[in-house]
């Protein structure tokens, strides 16, 4: 029953986890080239985030997405070497963490740009998404180091196989409860989700203000895209990180067919997650 189990996961990945993962990347490389190429964009500070968000939505695809792929069609994911075995899940986390807090940003930046209060309006100007956005990279980049040293190579007693696995207990429950559930789960959903209702309130009430016809067309669409994103965010990230904490109850590992129903659940959640990635925004 296990080995079915796998077989099916195996399939999910190859039939749906593929075209998800082509469409993602040009959806990924589209919307950046929409964002970079037209100067209205350029000059906004919400559409700087989600230009930034675009980009590392496609390496998260890459570094989570493309990984399970090539196991299920090679069974490799190249975590044999232990280099890419340290440095997948630094940089996954990374470009994860990079892509939701740039998503928060935008729906702040779009609140702040509807809001009524000039001195409010202030915030919103791209120097400042610069910034942000360089602080927001050397944080996951100094975050994401204990990836690097607590993840290695594990040789399996049973069948003799090399792994790539945590091996600090504490870091292992503090990525699992702190950043897949937290930093990367919840929190961000809900900043985003708050900001960008706000940010819907006010662009409702845009009319009844004196605004030029071409920024209030530009609020509403960037308000449309950012509402789109968190929409998909709420539906899509937040199951995998809650099942993958309950998943490190040990009352689930000692039964195989336990694991492998686990394991299948797991690889439907993570895909779902990734749609919040592949999902286009323009």
């Amino acid at each position: 029953m296990s080995t079915t189990l796998t077989f099916i996961s195996n399939q999910i990945i190859i039939y749906v986890a593929t075209p998800l993962f082509i469409a993602g990347v040009i959806g990924g490389l589209l919307n950046t080239l929409v964002f970079l190429s037209l100067r209205t964009f350029r000059q906004s500070s919400c559409a700087f985030y989600l230009t930034i968000m675009s980009i590392f939505d496609v390496c998260s695809l890459f570094l989570g997405l493309f990984s399970r792929i090539t196991l299920a069609f090679l069974n490799s994911d190249g975590t044999q070497t232990l280099f890419y075995c340290k440095c997948r899940p630094y940089f996954s986390q990374i470009s994860v963490g990079i892509s939701l807090v740039c998503l928060c940003l935008a729906t702040m930046d779009q609140y702040f740009a509807t809001c009524s209060r000039v001195h409010w309006q202030q915030w919103c100007n791209i120097k400042l998404a610069h910034r942000l956005v360089i602080v927001v990279i050397i944080f996951w980049l100094l975050h994401g180091i204990p990836n690097v040293v607590f993840y290695n190579h594990v040789v399996s007693s049973a069948t003799n196989t090399v792994t790539c696995i945590n091996t600090n207990y504490i870091f292992l429950q503090y990525r699992t409860f702190v950043i897949f559930l937290v930093l990367i789960g919840y929190l961000p959903t809900m900043i985003a989700g708050l900001f960008g209702w706000m940010a819907y309130q006010n662009v409702q009430q845009l009319a009844r203000r004196a605004v030029p016809l071409v920024r209030r067309e530009l609020d509403k669409q960037l308000t449309v895209m950012v509402l789109v994103q968190v929409v998909v965010n709420i539906i899509t990230l937040l199951p995998y990180p809650t099942a993958n904490a309950i998943a490190t109850n040990p009352n689930l590992t000692n039964n195989p067919l336990v694991v492998a129903k686990v394991q299948l659940a797991l690889t439907v959640l993570v895909i779902l997650a990734h749609v919040t990635y592949a999902v286009s925004i323009e």
